[in-house]
């Protein structure tokens, strides 16, 4: 285990014209860490989820993945911006799995997991295919590799979803919100796939309202609210005894 953190972000900051989403986030994600964002809509815990794979640019501050600048080079005490091809790149270590799934509709289960490796890698389509099948079986759809989206339930596509990040071997994984989409009872199915990930040893940043599976699953919690860290810890620690007002407002709605 590396004492360099996964995730260090600094100062992070990010506003849509005079709208500040992002007020100075400081926080650090440690290699093999199940790390749970939490807070009320709005608060920007997506906006920093995806800062982090460079899908939104920062305004100011640092933000870094494995040691290495998101977006950005220095040089002389400045920052670069990177062209989209040299953040495509880095973006392959990066897995993200979307609150709506984003499959691609006209490619089937299978099909949309070797995309990736088959066209950014320049894996060779059968090894792909066999690591696809061997994704399939580990999220529980051994028997859907034929299958498209549309005949996937939500929870089935969002499992789907989680395979296609992993087909690219990413050092980390985002989940934005992975369940909020799903009928309740396909929830546990996704929930499950995650926590065989986090037994796995898999670094793991989670935007959720499932308090259950960041007391069960997490290894540190942050709520934010208003663009800020309001309060962090352990997830028991946090839920059980929220030192801050606005956690306790916040925990006492949603628990």
């Amino acid at each position: 285990m590396t004492t360099e953190p996964m995730v260090r972000a600094e100062q992070v900051h990010k506003s849509y014209g005079a709208v500040e989403v992002l007020k100075g986030i400081d926080l650090e994600v440690k290699a093999g860490e199940v790390f749970c964002l939490v807070g009320p809509s709005g608060s920007g815990k997506s906006t920093f989820l995806r800062c982090i794979n460079h899908l939104e640019k920062i305004n100011a501050g640092r933000l870094s993945v494995d040691g290495d600048l998101v977006g950005y080079t220095e040089k002389n005490g400045r920052l670069y911006e990177l062209r989209d091809r040299e953040v495509a790149l880095k973006r392959r270590d990066i897995g993200m799995v979307f609150q709506r799934f984003n499959l691609f509709p006209h490619l089937t289960a299978m099909e949309n997991i070797i995309e990736a490796p088959v066209r950014v890698k320049g894996e060779p389509k059968a090894a792909a295919r066999e690591r696809g099948a061997a994704l399939l079986a580990r999220v529980g759809l051994a028997d859907k590799a034929g299958n498209y989206p549309s005949q996937l339930s939500g929870g089935q596509q969002q499992r789907v979803a989680i395979a296609r990040a992993l087909a690219m071997e990413p050092k980390l994984m985002l989940f934005d919100e992975p369940t909020s989409a799903l009928d309740p009872e396909l929830v546990g199915d996704v929930l499950d796939v995650m926590r065989g990930l986090a037994e796995d040893g898999m670094t793991m940043i989670v935007v959720t309202h499932e308090m259950g599976f960041a007391r069960e699953v997490g290894d540190a919690l942050v709520f934010m609210d208003d663009g800020i860290v309001v309060e962090s810890g352990h997830p028991r620690e946090v839920l059980t005894n929220p030192q801050h007002e606005r956690t306790r407002a916040f925990l006492s709605k949603v628990l």
